[in-house]
């Protein structure tokens, strides 16, 4: 299940622009300082900032598959087709080529998405802006956005899309409705995948950007066995892990409905993930044994409205392991107070 809690709209704006480094350039930081209805209004202007900011770029182009009748013979001729339509009684034939062109798929996404965020409940101004953009893409055609597979794959040539398109996907599945109070709630954040890569991807370029003394990092466990193959187990890749001088923290980052399981009436941990986290640290700790290092491990929650929230420590045969909340209803500061606050705590000759 995915959590379904509130969290003020400009924190959306500070998680994203960590997840994307490209929200912390000129022109986005401006976001930081105006007021927005809802997150579809919030998302709405940073689309229109980074679209402007593309236009000023240029489109980027690709190859797309272009099937027309003509007199002129280019590309594959489609005997078939041709036949069919009888398109040879007016000297023509039906053709398949390759065309250089500004309507490839991440442009009609991009003017899909525009079109889409008109018709919702965001600022006049905002709508005015985005639609000033259309005329940029004339010659790109619209996609049905439902039947997109979203799974792509950038380059150094389309790199500057990436975030574009992100926005696009958080747009479109509507992962966001505003409530009264000012706050949003997540609902239906695609899937589960997603929003904890997001939060993960949050917390993990936080620290690799506000803490650059320590080495963070989100590698791979191996499985320390006495004998045989690994082929066959679960890949232990962690979510973010922290590493200055003898000490390690590897941190599971959870975004869910319910921080707590429930057995016979009485709120526990989610069984799976303090195996899940005891198992990295564990294996950690005999990796790195002979270096004298110690290890540390933490779920770290995004908080709900529930009345119980996980907050305990454990030593769990020699090692720490904590299970933690992060309340993203607050202001950024006091977030990035609890962020850094992990840090002091577990690297503690470390200045904040």
């Amino acid at each position: 299940m995915i959590a379904s809690e509130t969290i003020y709209i400009k924190n959306i704006y500070y998680m994203l622009s960590y997840a994307f480094q490209v929200l912390n350039e000129k022109g986005y930081r401006k976001v930081t300082t105006e007021s927005f209805e809802n997150v579809a209004d919030l998302l709405s202007e940073i689309l229109a900032i980074g679209v402007s900011k593309q236009i000023k770029q240029g489109l980027v182009k690709d190859y797309i598959d272009v099937n027309e009748t003509t007199s002129s013979i280019r590309g594959k001729i489609n005997i078939a087709e041709s036949i069919n339509s009888q398109s040879f009684l007016k000297k023509q034939l039906n053709c398949t080529y390759d065309e250089f062109s500004v309507n490839c798929k991440l442009n009609r996404i991009i003017k899909s998405t525009i079109k889409f965020l008109i018709k919702t409940d965001i600022a006049n101004s905002r709508k005015k802006k985005l639609k000033s953009l259309l005329m940029y893409f004339a010659d790109v055609d619209l996609i049905d956005l439902k039947k997109i597979n979203w799974k792509m794959r950038f380059d150094r040539n389309n790199q500057t899309y990436m975030m574009l398109i992100n926005i696009c996907y958080l747009v479109f599945h509507g992962l966001i409705r505003t409530e009264k109070s000012g706050n949003v709630k997540i609902m239906d954040f695609f899937n589960d995948w997603v929003l904890n890569k997001l939060y993960e991807k949050f917390i993990l370029n936080y620290y690799k950007q506000e803490h650059k003394q320590i080495s963070t990092s989100s590698p791979q466990i191996q499985w320390q066995l006495d004998y045989g193959q690994d082929s066959m187990l679960p890949k232990m890749k962690t979510d973010i892990t922290l590493e200055h001088n003898n000490k390690i923290l590897i941190i599971d980052a959870k975004f869910y409905k319910h921080n707590t399981a429930k057995n016979f009436g009485k709120d526990i941990h989610h069984t799976n993930n303090l195996y899940q986290i005891f198992t990295y640290v564990k294996n950690k700790q005999f990796e790195v044994k002979e270096y004298g290092m110690e290890v540390s491990g933490m779920l770290l929650y995004a908080m709900t409205n529930e009345t119980i929230q996980p907050d305990s420590d454990y030593v769990m045969s020699g090692n720490k392991i904590s299970v933690k909340t992060l309340d993203l209803n607050q202001e950024f500061d006091v977030i990035k107070e609890q962020l850094d606050g992990i840090v002091s705590e577990y690297f503690n000759e470390i200045p904040i």
